[in-house]
């Protein structure tokens, strides 16, 4: 997605918008300038193109306001520092995550990560306070803070040390949950706010809980719900984990349970919604569900050996589908060892009418029903009813409204009561055959860096508008 501009077009399209001229050429010498000795004089260098870039940036009318010059000058100063950036963090990726995991000693997530990028990289990475100003624009005034993170992860992953142990570190417990497991042994449950959990038998329930979008998923249900994950994970009387979404206030759906309407498009037309979020939440909450978590060595050291099995702590995953599982709902379907949905539901993928990656389903999803039937739903929009064939290599059982209680019971009854002793065993060896790590983390790499483009994109805006009439939603 980097544009590389010919150097003879650089400076008329940025002059063209009547940027300064001793400004601009300031800049491209900057850019054009050969790699310094090492690691502190080339982060000192391009940290300040960076900066040098973005105030050219902040002299330009707000994206959404600018003439085909502005836009075009706009344009190519994104894509002139992503290009410097992309280069820099393919010759340091090494020297930088060492020096942020002191050697690989330290797990530390991709929000802890990039937080730390940015002390260490000023310019270069965003800072927590540059995303929070930058979080006051619309989604379509916004050119692109968020670019340089996707460059950064992107590199990370692509590297496969690197990226194997950022994947580990993901899969360990929060902090959050380790915090709360106690309480929620001694009580059963727990509300979390947008997520409720509770024990039931040897059965975890995870509910989704955000009534007003329709259990829709954004940065302020994603930290709830992969703790929620965890606690079942790491309560030691619970065998299998249930998912499945409480009742909504919608006028149209008042007082039904409805599973999951994806990702909150309300948040991203109101440039509300983070690009860090696609990452957690697959790296994260669904690679939880799909691996587990991971064991330590018994001092907090990650044990993951790509050469041995995976040493996880994981439990199968039952689903109940209410109403839909549209985008991102659909997704934790392909997780998910069972799936019960009630007659006359249907999931999507509506990727295309978004404008961007859903999540993992383009590596998921063609093995469930071939890349043929995968490519039509993620790039022509084809939605499926649980009642027709095609529907049916997702889910396994369909029941109507008033039976799904019973059928979600008769079907948990019947798993544990088979002992479960294999169930771990089993979902591991399927994994050696269908996504090892390694194929997981080469995807998160292609994943990380396409995603930031098009979060970021005109496109995006256009789609909304056009598809779903963001204009007229409110926060």
């Amino acid at each position: 997605m980097i544009d590389e501009i010919p150097a003879q077009e650089r400076s008329g399209r940025l002059l063209r918008a009547g940027l300064g001229e001793s400004d601009v050429q300031s800049l491209l010498r900057e850019l054009a300038a050969p790699a310094a000795a090492g690691f502190p004089a080339d982060s000192a260098r391009v940290g300040k193109a960076c900066r040098d870039g973005r105030a050219l940036l902040a002299c330009l009318p707000a994206r959404s306001k600018r003439n085909a010059d502005e836009q075009a000058a706009g344009h190519a100063l994104v894509h002139l520092l992503a290009e410097a950036v992309w280069r820099f963090f393919r010759a340091y990726r090494h020297q930088i995550y060492d020096t942020l995991t002191a050697g690989r000693t330290r797990a530390l997530r991709l929000e802890d990560l990039a937080r730390a990028g940015a002390d260490l990289l000023p310019g270069i990475l965003p800072s927590e306070s540059e995303l929070a100003e930058e979080s006051r624009n619309m989604q379509a005034d916004k050119d692109g803070l968020e670019i340089h993170q996707g460059l950064f992860f992107g590199q990370l992953l692509s590297d496969r040390e690197i990226g194997l142990h950022l994947c580990a570190a993901m899969l360990l417990p929060t902090a959050a949950a380790r915090a709360a497991l106690d309480e929620f042994r001694a009580r059963g449950e727990l509300d979390l706010g947008a997520v409720r959990v509770q024990a039931q038998g040897d059965a975890g329930y995870l509910y989704f809980h955000h009534p007003r979008y329709l259990n829709a998923e954004d940065d302020e249900t994603l930290a709830a719900q992969e703790t929620a994950c965890d606690l079942i994970l790491l309560h030691p009387g619970l065998r299998m984990g249930v998912l499945r979404g409480a009742p909504v206030d919608h006028p149209k759906y008042k007082g039904r349970r409805i599973f999951s309407a994806g990702i909150n498009l309300t948040r991203i037309y109101n440039g509300k919604q983070s690009y860090l979020f696609y990452l957690t939440r697959d790296m994260g909450l669904l690679n939880k569900m799909f691996r587990g978590l991971l064991a330590t060595d018994g001092e907090g050291g990650l044990v993951l050996r790509p050469e041995e099995p995976e040493q996880t702590l994981e439990k199968p995953w039952v689903a109940a589908v209410d109403g839909f599982a549209i985008g991102g709902g659909c997704q934790l379907l392909l997780v998910m060892d069972y799936v019960i949905a009630e007659s006359g539901a249907y999931f999507s993928l509506p990727a295309r009418k978004e404008g961007i990656i859903p999540g993992c389903a383009n590596l998921r999803l063609p093995r469930f029903m071939g890349e043929r039937m995968a490519r039509e739903a993620i790039m022509f929009d084809k939605t499926f009813s649980v009642d027709d064939a095609d529907a049916r290599t997702l889910v396994n059982e369909v029941h109507p409204r008033e039976d799904m209680d019973r059928a979600l019971g008769d079907c948990i009854a019947n798993a544990l009561g088979s002992g479960m002793v294999s169930a771990a065993g089993n979902r591991k060896a399927i994994r050696i055959q269908t996504e090892p790590m390694d194929t997981f983390r080469a995807y998160m790499a292609t994943y990380a860096y396409e995603q930031a483009f098009c979060h970021l994109s005109e496109q995006l805006v256009h789609n909304l508008e056009r598809h779903w009439n963001a204009k007229e939603r409110k926060l």
